[in-house]
């Protein structure tokens, strides 16, 4: 995991808060639909433990198989849940249905997550698409590159 807990750099610092609709709406019936077994392109809800409560947190992802291999990348930014996960070292349940399953999470360096963040927008685009700065599927690498910061990568494997 790297280290990231206080926020030193504006990248670091970018979150994109979601506003009452998402939070209350589109977040809450993403994650009854999840919890209920059905999962939307891949949702999920990532419970992790809380960096100052301890207590478990939860909230929807998006899960991307690419390559073989599952990440999950933070479309809003160096929000809660990317905190929470830096500090409980990578440690993590992904829940779907009654299935829970745990995972350890290895956080990507930004030059390194280019193409993830490619298939990340190929897939999701229509819902993600507006907290990347214009930046979609088919923009150059120097421009996935140069966003890249803002959008934290982690690749996960079944712990």
């Amino acid at each position: 995991m790297t280290e990231h807990n206080n926020p030193s750099t504006p990248a670091e610092a970018h979150y994109l808060a979601p506003g009452w609709f998402t939070r209350n709406v589109a977040n809450r019936a993403v994650a009854a639909l999840t919890r209920a077994g059905i999962s939307l392109l891949g949702s999920r809800i990532l419970e992790v433990r809380g960096r100052i409560s301890g207590e478990p947190r939860r909230t929807p992802v998006n899960l991307l198989i690419f390559d073989g291999q599952q990440y999950l990348v933070s479309a809003r930014g160096h929000g809660q849940w990317v905190r929470n996960l830096r500090a409980a070292q990578g440690e993590l349940c992904l829940l779907r249905g009654r299935s829970r399953t745990r995972y350890s999470a290895t956080e990507l360096d930004p030059a390194a997550s280019v193409a993830v963040l490619r298939a990340y927008l190929r897939r999701w685009k229509a819902e993600v698409g507006a907290f990347f700065d214009g930046v979609g599927p088919d923009s150059p690498d120097e421009e996935i590159r140069r966003i890249a910061p803002r959008h934290p990568v982690f690749v996960i494997t079944p712990a």
